[in-house]
C-alpha cells in the first residue's frame, strides 16, 4: 500500500512572551488539526513557544524554567499527532533557536538552527548559537527532514537532507513582510524543492510584532518547485496538505485546486499589512480604541481607513483641529469622511490654545520675525489635544506621517509626531496615493469612495502657513520619492543618484535632510515595516555623525 501523509500547516498569530497562552494554543490546534483533518503531523512556526521576535526576553533568567514548563505541558497532553514547534533550547549554558517533534508524551527529535540570520531586522546571533547536524524523522514510513527558517536561504541544510534521503522537507519559519517578499520566498523554495528533490512544506507565522507584520502565506512545494497549496495571506487558520507515495516512489503532493490562494497585488498586500499591523498592535497592547488627527488630507484619510478596518467604526475618533488657516475645504473633507466611516468626530479648534502660547512666548520672541516656530507650535497644540484625549480614554493616538515627510523632517517633534504608532512609517507619499486608489476601489459605486476623492485630487498643504503647499519645501513627490528610494532602501551614494538623471543640487538637499533628521526618527513612534529598508530595526545611523555625501 503506498506510504500517506496528512500533514496541518498552523499559521497562527502569537503573542510574544506569552508561553502559558502559546502552549495551550499548540495543544488545542493539535487536537483539532487531529479531530478535523485526520493529520499525522501539525507544523506550527519558528520559536512558536515564545513568539518571534523574543528579543532579550531570551536573556531572561526564568525564560529555561518556562519553557521546560511549557514542553512537559505539551507531552502530559499525549497529543495523538506528530507536533513540530520551534522553541529556544538551552544545552550547558548554550541556546539554539531549536525545532521538537513530539509525539504522546515523547520528546522524539530536536534540531537546532544552523543558519543565523543577522541582517535587516535581524539579529540572532546576538543570542543563539547554531547547530551543524540534520535531522531526518521517519513517520508514517516517510523520511522527513526538519529546518528552520533561514536554513532554507542556504544550500547547506537542504543539501545535507538530500544526502540523509529525505523524502519530504519541513521547514518553520517567522518570515517577516516585505513588498515583493511572497515572490522572493516562491523562487527561493522552487530552487530548493529541485535539489532536494522532495516536497517542502514551508510554514509561516502570521500576525504584527511592534512594527513587524507576519504574514503567513504557507506554503507546500512539490519536488519539481510547483507550489500546489497556498495559504491565504495575512490570515490565521489550518490549511492541510495531503502527500501520497506516487508509482516512482516519491511522495508527492495531492492537488487540490481550491487549495491554492491567489498571490497578492502591490497594493493589497501592502493594505492587508498595515490593517493587521494596527489590529494587532492596539489589541494586543490591550488600548480600547485609537484617536487621530483628520486633517482633510490625504495621509490621515488613509489612516482613518485602515484603523476602521483594522478594529471597526466604534473603536475609532476623529479629530479635526482647525487654525486661521485651515480651509473650509479641509473642514468639510474631514467631516464628509468621518460621516462616511461612522466614526466618532469631534472638532476642537487650536486657536485659543495658539494665542496661549505666543501670549506666553511674548518677551522670550520679541526682536524675532514670525517663521517655522510658529508653525510648530500650531502642530504641538494639536500633539497635546490628542494626547491628552489618549491619557483620558485610554486610546492610542495614530499618528498620521509618511515615509517621504519623515525621512526629510517635514514634521515636528512632539507634534504631528507625537503619538504611539505611526500607520504609514514606511509608506511613500506616492505610495499613500495608490493605496488610497486601491481602498476606495472596494467599494460598491452605490456606497461611494471611503476616501473622498477631493482628498486625493488636492493640492498636499500642512495648512501651517498662508497659501502653503508642500511643494514649496520639498521637490515634486515622485522625484523625491525615487530619490528616497535609492538612498535609504538601496544604499545609493550621491554620485550614483545623481548619475541616475536626478538633479545635483536637489539629491544634495534631500540626502543632507534625510541625514540631519535622524534625531526625529528616534523618537518616532513605531509603524508598520513594507518594505526592506523601513526607519526603525532595519536602518541603524548614528544621530552625531561626520559622514561626507559624496562616492
Amino acid at each position: 500500500m503506498p506510504k500517506q501523509l496528512k500533514i496541518v500547516m498552523a499559521q497562527v498569530n502569537l503573542l510574544v512572551g506569552d508561553i502559558q497562552a502559546n502552549t495551550t494554543k499548540v495543544i488545542e490546534g493539535a487536537l483539532e488539526a487531529k479531530r478535523h483533518y485526520g493529520a499525522d503531523i501539525i507544523v506550527y512556526p519558528e520559536l512558536t513557544l515564545t513568539g518571534y521576535p523574543p528579543e532579550d526576553l531570551l536573556l531572561r533568567p526564568s525564560l529555561q524554567l518556562r519553557i521546560d514548563k511549557a514542553l512537559q505541558r505539551i507531552k502530559d497532553a499525549e497529543l495523538d499527532i506528530h507536533v513540530v514547534i520551534g522553541f529556544p533550547l538551552f544545552e550547558d549554558g548554550t541556546l539554539f533557536n531549536a525545532l521538537a517533534l513530539i509525539k504522546g508524551g515523547e520528546l522524539l527529535h530536536i534540531y537546532r538552527k544552523q543558519h543565523l540570520p543577522n541582517y535587516q531586522v535581524f539579529d540572532e546571533r546576538r543570542y543563539f548559537t547554531p547547530g551543524v547536524e540534520v535531522v531526518v524523522a521517519e513517520i508514517e514510513g516517510v523520511r522527513v527532514a526538519l529546518t528552520i527558517c533561514e536554513d532554507m536561504w542556504s544550500e547547506g541544510p537542504t543539501a545535507q537532507a538530500a544526502q540523509a534521503k529525505a523524502e519530504l522537507l519541513i521547514n518553520i519559519n517567522a518570515s517577516p513582510f516585505h513588498r515583493e517578499k511572497m515572490s522572493e520566498r516562491l523562487a527561493l523554495l522552487r530552487t530548493r524543492a529541485r535539489t532536494v528533490k522532495c516536497p517542502i512544506i514551508y510554514t509561516n507565522l502570521v500576525g504584527g510584532q511592534d512594527e513587524l507584520v507576519f504574514d503567513g502565506s504557507s506554503m507546500a512545494v512539490a519536488a519539481n518547485g510547483e507550489c500546489r497549496v497556498r495559504a491565504p495571506s495575512f490570515q490565521e487558520g489550518f490549511f492541510p496538505v495531503s502527500l501520497v507515495q506516487n508509482s516512482q516512489g516519491a511522495m508527492e503532493i495531492e492537488e487540490l485546486p481550491q487549495q491554492l490562494e491567489p498571490v497578492d497585488g502591490v497594493e493589497e498586500s501592502l493594505y492587508k499589512a498595515l490593517v493587521l499591523g494596527v489590529k494587532d498592535y492596539a489589541h494586543k497592547n490591550g488600548f480600547k480604541g485609537v484617536v487621530l488627527g483628520l486633517s482633510g488630507g490625504v495621509d490621515s484619510a488613509l489612516t482613518l481607513a485602515v484603523a476602521v478596518d483594522a478594529l471597526g467604526h466604534d473603536a475609532v475618533k476623529a479629530v479635526m483641529m482647525p487654525f486661521d488657516y485651515t480651509s473650509q475645504l479641509s473642514l468639510d473633507l474631514a467631516q464628509s469622511q468621518a460621516t462616511r466611516l461612522a466614526v466618532e468626530y469631534s472638532v476642537i479648534p487650536i486657536s485659543a490654545s495658539f494665542a496661549s502660547f505666543e501670549a506666553a512666548l511674548e518677551s522670550e520672541f520679541s526682536g524675532y520675525q514670525t517663521d517655522v516656530t510658529e508653525q510648530n507650535i500650531q502642530a504641538r497644540c494639536r500633539g497635546v489635544i490628542l494626547m491628552a484625549i489618549s491619557n483620558k480614554t485610554g486610546r492610542l493616538v495614530l499618528t498620521t506621517g509618511n515615509k517621504s515627510e519623515i525621512a526629510v523632517g517635514y514634521c515636528t517633534l512632539y507634534g504631528d509626531m507625537a503619538g504611539g504608532f505611526d500607520v504609514l512609517k514606511d509608506v511613500s507619499k506616492t505610495m499613500v496615493y495608490r493605496l488610497c486608489a486601491y481602498r476606495n476601489s472596494l467599494e460598491t459605486p452605490e456606497a461611494g469612495p471611503v476616501i473622498p476623492v477631493e482628498v486625493i485630487e488636492r493640492e498636499p498643504s500642512a495648512e501651517l502657513a498662508p497659501d502653503q503647499i508642500d511643494q514649496d519645501n520639498l521637490p515634486p513627490y515622485d522625484v523625491l520619492d525615487a530619490i528616497l528610494e535609492l538612498y535609504i532602501e538601496k544604499d545609493a551614494s550621491a554620485a550614483h543618484i545623481i548619475a541616475q538623471g536626478y538633479l545635483e543640487e536637489t539629491v544634495r538637499r534631500v540626502l543632507r535632510l534625510v541625514d540631519i533628521n535622524e534625531y526625529k526618527r528616534r523618537q518616532s513612534p513605531v509603524g508598520v515595516r513594507l518594505t526592506q529598508r523601513g526607519f526603525g530595526r532595519d536602518r541603524r545611523y548614528p544621530i552625531t555623525s561626520g559622514w561626507e555625501l559624496g562616492e
